[in-house]
């Protein structure tokens, strides 16, 4: 099987799926592209539908034997379930539930929130020093109209505030579920470590510097996310970075949930 990733900074989630990679064991082409200048949707990046109108925004870009894929949680359970093993997804199917519940609501409230803060805080300078000409090529090959309104969104400093309060409140709410997962003693999220525990990681690990308030008294969370860290799989992807702060590199993600 010919893999190629193309993927941002070990952020989000391009680290979930570098991770994945690794814990999997696949061997795979790695291609690193600026998903802060929209990179993605240049003509050397392979795509299709499923890539244009993915939910998860700017997120990395699989390619297995000439098929692209996008959305980080189902990269790695492409990766998981093609490998050799299933290392880090559950056979069981009960246990596949639980896994994939937990990770649902990782994409659809925690992910929108880090990504909206973090683009506030990292990506919007940078758009904005931007002239025109240059923003309009940036944006131009982008087909999802939502997702571009976004990228001009995030340029034009238009950050609603009730977002970014329900988002600071999503990232608190996300710490203290994690703590309260921890209560029994486990070391990872689901018992076995898993993609839930990559998948939270990556969009939670940024957040640490932007909502420290968040995290006060999480001690094991504290621990957790050491551990996470810790992974041959994660520490791997993370020397992959090329910026000082890979945590600090945001593009837009998922869209804010319309329902709460």
């Amino acid at each position: 099987m010919a893999l190629v990733l193309y993927h941002g900074e070990p952020n989000g989630p391009s680290l979930t799926v570098l991770a994945a990679l690794f814990e999997t064991g696949h061997d795979a082409e790695l291609r690193n592209i600026d998903l802060t200048m929209g990179e993605r949707h240049q003509d050397n990046v392979p795509s299709g539908v499923e890539v244009h109108m993915s939910i998860e925004g700017e997120g990395p870009v699989l390619v297995a034997d000439g098929e692209p894929m996008a959305d980080s949680v189902f990269i790695a359970c492409y990766l998981n379930d093609s490998a050799s093993i299933s290392p880090i997804a559950p056979q069981d199917p009960f246990a596949r539930w639980q896994m994939m519940t937990w990770c649902r609501q990782i994409i659809e409230r925690v992910a929108p929130a880090a990504a909206y803060l973090g683009v506030k805080a990292h990506l919007a300078d940078k758009l904005s020093a931007l002239d025109d000409a240059a923003f309009e090529k940036l944006i131009a090959p982008i087909k999802s109209e939502d997702l571009k309104t976004r990228w001009a969104d995030i340029r034009a400093g238009a950050f609603d505030d009730a977002k970014v309060d329900d988002s600071k409140a999503k990232i608190k709410a996300a710490v203290d579920k994690v703590e309260t997962q921890l209560s029994d003693g486990r070391d990872w999220l689901l018992g076995d470590f898993s993609i839930a525990d990559l998948e939270t990681y990556a969009w939670l690990a940024g957040m640490r510097d932007l909502e420290p308030g968040a995290f006060d008294g999480a001690s094991r969370t504290a621990g957790w996310l050491d551990r996470v860290k810790a992974r041959p799989s994660v520490s791997r992807a993370l020397s992959l970075a090329r910026t000082a702060t890979p945590q600090d590199i945001w593009a837009p993600g998922p869209e804010i949930n319309r329902w709460g």
